[in-house]
């Protein structure tokens, strides 16, 4: 397999992104990557491993850069990573540069799977159940009822494949668990996912993902998913800030930290999202890996594990079944 790494994304880019597709190279030396960048950013690489090679970019697409100027800088680097899984020269591309850049050159150049109206971010939650899929948590502002049905199958392959999550039941995020609850979209939206998933969990609150008892998948539409995305993470900084305050306050404080450090730092890597590195577009014929914009080394080598699986486990190819059987069915008519 030969993953295209765009090292010009993102907020430490590229020294953290070169470093993390290195480490990379090297954790998997049965496959090859390709690291894309502008004539600089390559040259100041450190020497690259037998199965790593360089790939120069004329260009850059800022991280606040309108998306509408991409198709004036088909020299970017995060054009050009795409672009070679177009040709067929690479299977996947890891970015973490501008979200936005990247959907839209995956849109231009992989194309969508059929029977996918807009393509999907999902994003990994922890709760006490372990983790969960929520999506989508950002490409798509405004949602039809049908995109949520959408969002719905391809969150449970993702939960299936890559986390391993058996039979994986989905939920839809309202303001109420009651049928009748919701604004129009997920008073339609629900409509549909009873009547094409047999296992539908029903409408569940935003406080339901901390547990996350009967659900596997969440789905709403992309500004929700981005608010609830963004409001646990603040959560979980402010929480984990205050943790280590109040247990660096005093002696005793200390020696009690020392006995629940090990739990504590479980719990701050369940959190993190580096551990998980990134999360795949989907709805896209082929796989674009989406990573944080301050993703470090660490997170970007994760990011290109995902991708590796990703490809390992066909999940684009079993994507697109899953959403032609469902899709074509009478009732999702």
């Amino acid at each position: 397999m030969r993953i295209a790494v765009d090292i010009m994304g993102g907020d430490y880019a590229p020294e953290q992104i070169g470093a993390g597709t290195l480490a990379a190279a090297q954790e998997n030396p049965r496959h090859a990557f390709i690291l894309v960048g502008t004539e600089q950013a390559l040259a100041d690489l450190p020497q690259l491993p037998p199965n790593a090679e360089k790939f120069s970019a004329g260009s850059v697409m800022a991280m606040d850069e309108p998306v509408a100027n991409l198709t004036g800088k088909k020299d970017s680097s995060i054009w050009l990573a795409t672009q070679l899984v177009k040709k067929g020269q690479a299977q996947a591309v890891v970015s973490a540069g501008s979200t936005a850049a990247q959907m839209a050159s995956a849109l231009l150049l992989l194309g969508r799977i059929k029977g996918i109206s807009r393509p999907a971010i999902v994003g990994i939650m922890p709760s006490l159940a372990g983790p969960r899929v929520l999506l989508d948590i950002g490409a798509n502002a405004d949602c039809k009822p049908e995109m949520l049905l959408q969002f719905a199958l391809m969150g449970q392959v993702y939960a299936q494949e890559i986390l391993g999550l058996k039979a994986p039941r989905v939920a839809l995020l309202s303001n109420g668990s009651e049928d009748h609850k919701g604004n129009e979209l997920v008073k339609a939206a629900h409509q549909l996912l009873c009547q094409n998933l047999p296992d539908f969990a029903g409408n569940k609150e935003g406080r339901d993902l901390a547990e996350a008892k009967d659900f596997e998948v969440m789905v709403c539409d992309g500004f929700t998913g981005n608010i609830v995305l963004k409001t646990m993470e603040g959560t979980a900084q402010t929480i984990l800030g205050m943790l280590k305050e109040q247990l660096g306050a005093n002696f005793r404080h200390k020696a009690g930290a020392a006995l629940i450090m090990p739990g504590l730092k479980k719990i701050k890597r369940q959190m993190d999202y580096a551990e998980y590195g990134g999360a795949p577009l989907l709805g896209v014929k082929g796989i674009s890996i989406i990573c944080h914009g301050s993703s470090k080394a660490y997170a970007i080598q994760n990011a290109v594990n995902l991708a590796i699986s990703c490809l390992e486990q066909d999940f684009a190819g079993k994507i697109e079944r899953t959403v032609e059987k469902t899709l074509t069915s009478p009732v999702a008519n």
